[in-house]
């Protein structure tokens, strides 16, 4: 069965009831509020800009865009890439790119002209379809594009005269389902990697793959008909997708919103009822500070609707859920843990039962198993550090046109995942660090998540990472950046003192007040603080010599 017969049934159920809302705070337009709030002695009010559609309108754009790329001649083999921000089009764009049977390929949003062309030549795409803001990054190279796919422009405003107008062309297309032949086994989907190491790898999934991920994400959340998801991130990435795929599930409503400021995370839930909340860690201490500090005052809305908090993509500090729950001792929270190498979120699961266990990503998540092993590829014994690996069906297919990449991660079924890990007593999974992230300092692993957890217990530090830097005695040694919380001060002898409680070895050699760097999907950019701080250590011990 294919995901988009969830779709086909949700319209058909609740073909008539909202099921998507795009919010932007940041926008404002003016109109009059409903006449008996009217007032000729007041100003016109002003309200958050805000579109909706409901699952029979989302169902008849995905039809209308599956049968214009049938009629001109996209099928299954074939890649049609979706460069655009969140919003109303998006994801009846994608569903109908799945409906045509051809295979999407979402782009990160912050791909720069180079990227985007790299990209779209990796994976051999067909058509592109983007939006207003990537008019200026596609016009170098859309003479160079437009030899191998077609361009086509789904924005505001003027159509740029290198594309054509999706507005115009699926106008005259039917609005009926097309009943394309779907099988499991069929490829649907290819994601890139986070490019940390160079440019992205293209990671292809098949329909069991997206099927799984929208079970699992269910059998996680218990999304119901009276839900309503409220979706952050981009919806290129992974877990933003699959998260909204419980939504789909259970035909409930689902939030788009942009920005994340915490003010707008807030009203969101107050004026949607919004009942789960998917943040990242950034996000979640955001907010906190801003109620601690008298910015967001609670007594002013209403939030009993929200049920769930949960967090992925990066671990977790249990001091930030301890305080969470302090400050919301209602909410049941969650963390999953996931790779866009399994279909995103949900392969490792913490389970709203354990929050005992916060700090632990969890155990195997809904259809999936897990293993920790040595270098040798031996499952070590409880305690032990070694690499995480998973297995389940929503594990890629592959690294498209990648075979030797393939064969280093996917082994047997199983998916290295690159993380370290070890095993609790009670068999949960808690992340020690990326693989490529531990500082070997005189022969001495050193964990960089360890030393971030112990350091983020500090009232001052709003954030922190944790790198190696080159080092002629110790080969590396580990450096502390931390970004300070505004309005507080700290310094470095008081970040030292504070260290003294643990093992010499684990204590930062080198302390850096800085602003940290997140991508998105809220991971730290380790790379580009190595860039920074690495490259200019080098310098100065070169200019010393």
């Amino acid at each position: 069965m294919p995901i988009t017969d969830y779709l086909e049934k949700n319209s058909e159920l609740y073909g008539n009831e909202v099921c998507l809302v795009e919010l932007n705070p940041e926008i404002q337009e003016k109109r009059y509020v409903t006449w008996k709030e009217f007032s000729l002695t007041e100003p016109k009010q002003t309200a958050p800009y805000r579109r909706e559609i409901t699952w029979g309108i989302f169902n008849e754009k995905a039809n209308r865009f599956a049968n214009l790329l049938i009629n001109n001649g996209i099928g299954k083999g074939d890649k049609v890439a979706i460069l655009m921000m969140n919003c109303l089009e998006w994801l009846p764009i994608y569903f109908g790119i799945l409906k045509s049977g051809a295979i999407a390929v979402p782009f990160n949003f912050r791909y720069d002209t180079d990227e985007i062309e790299y990209c779209a030549n990796l994976a051999e795409v067909d058509i592109m379809v983007f939006g207003s803001v990537f008019i200026g990054r596609l016009e170098p190279i859309a003479d160079k594009l437009s030899k191998k796919c077609k361009l086509i422009y789904a924005g505001e405003g003027t159509c740029p005269s290198f594309a054509d107008s999706y507005t115009e062309l699926t106008a005259d297309q039917s609005s009926l389902n097309p009943n394309v032949e779907i099988s499991d086994s069929d490829d649907a989907a290819i994601y890139f990697s986070s490019g940390t190491t160079g440019f992205p790898k293209a990671i292809l999934h098949n329909h069991e793959s997206l099927m799984h991920s929208a079970k699992c994400e269910q059998a996680h959340h218990g999304q119901t008909h009276k839900d309503v998801f409220l979706c952050i991130p981009p919806l290129y990435h992974t877990g933003a997708k699959m998260h909204w795929f419980g939504s789909l599930v259970s035909g409930s409503k689902a939030v788009l919103l942009k920005g994340t400021k915490p003010e707008y995370v807030i009203q969101a839930v107050n004026n949607e009822r919004c009942t789960i909340v998917w943040l990242l860690v950034p996000w979640a201490q955001d907010i906190l500070d801003d109620i601690d500090s008298g910015k967001i005052d609670l007594s002013k809305y209403d939030l009993s609707c929200w049920r769930l908090m949960h967090i992925g993509a990066q671990p977790v500090p249990p001091s930030l859920i301890k305080r969470w729950k302090k400050v919301f001792p209602n909410h049941d929270y969650d963390t999953n843990y996931g790779l866009s190498e399994s279909i995103g979120p949900g392969c490792v699961h913490l389970g709203i039962e354990n929050t005992h266990k916060v700090g632990a990503i969890g155990v195997a998540g809904y259809g999936w198993q897990t293993k920790i092993v040595d270098t040798e590829g031996n499952t070590v014994k409880r305690g032990e550090i070694g690499e995480l690996c998973v297995k389940g069906p929503g594990v890629m297919t592959c690294y498209y046109r990648n075979e030797e990449a393939t064969k280093e991660c996917l082994k047997d079924g199983w998916l290295f995942t690159g993380d370290m890990a070890k095993e609790d007593e009670d068999g949960f999974i808690f992340l020690v660090d990326r693989k490529k992230d531990v500082i070997i300092s005189g022969g001495e692993n050193i964990y960089p998540v360890q030393i971030e957890d112990y350091l983020r217990k500090m009232d001052q530090i709003k954030d922190v990472a944790v790198i190696g830097m080159p080092d002629q005695r110790l080969g590396e040694i580990s450096a502390a950046i931390i970004e300070v919380k505004e309005g507080y001060t700290l310094t470095e002898d008081e970040v030292n003192e504070f260290c003294y409680g643990m093992p010499r070895y684990k204590r930062p050699r080198k302390i850096i007040f800085a602003d940290i760097p997140r991508n998105p999907t809220g991971k730290i950019e380790k790379p580009v603080l190595r860039k920074i701080y690495c490259v200019e250590n080098l310098v100065a011990r070169e200019n010393e010599s």
